[in-house]
């Protein structure tokens, strides 16, 4: 896995091949970052990261200066890692929460900028997240919730939903 952009950018950071995640690829995290740079200022906003994985996604906001991220899993492996990575590159503002995302949205009291989601592909609930986030009104005034899925699933016709990109097999959906 590699950091595409800001102050860590080409920053390889491996991770074992027994891990049970999939990284967004570097291609789409590229393409993705280059849309949230046109409509974020990186340095003042609050991200939430669900089902963080490897931490990809919120590595990449740290490099390019996002201070304030919270990152959630269930799989305390991600977590070690995430943590690990985040203090051995001295990243800053990274926190992360070991829990189920669908026990997390229910007792999240702060609001965000952004949130990003990367469930398995194939969750059984993939559909209810965007509905769970929308309902808790997670997102701050002009925030946007990003949700990364496969070509099987389809969002458009969900309220708050504005926009859909595909980069190879990786698609994200867009709701305001």
């Amino acid at each position: 896995m590699r950091i595409v952009g800001g102050t860590h950018r080409g920053r390889k950071i491996e991770v074992s091949r027994d891990f049970d995640s999939r990284p967004t690829t570097d291609f789409a995290r590229e393409a993705l970052f280059n849309i949230l740079a046109n409509h974020f200022d990186f340095e003042d906003i609050y991200v939430l990261d669900l089902f963080s994985g490897t931490g990809s996604i919120s590595f990449e906001f740290s490099s390019r200066g996002c201070n304030e991220i919270d990152l959630v899993d269930t799989n305390h492996k991600s977590v070690q890692f995430i943590a690990k990575v985040a203090a051995d590159l001295g990243m800053k503002g990274i926190h992360t929460v070991k829990m189920d995302v669908f026990r997390f949205l229910p007792v999240c009291k702060r609001k965000y900028n952004v949130i990003f989601a990367d469930p398995p592909y194939d969750l059984k609930n993939l559909q209810e997240i965007p509905k769970l986030l929308l309902e808790r009104q997670l997102l701050l005034p002009g925030g946007w919730f990003v949700l990364e899925h496969g070509k099987g699933q389809n969002f458009k016709d969900l309220p708050q939903f504005f926009d859909e990109r595909h980069y190879g097999s990786v698609h994200f959906s867009f709701f305001k």
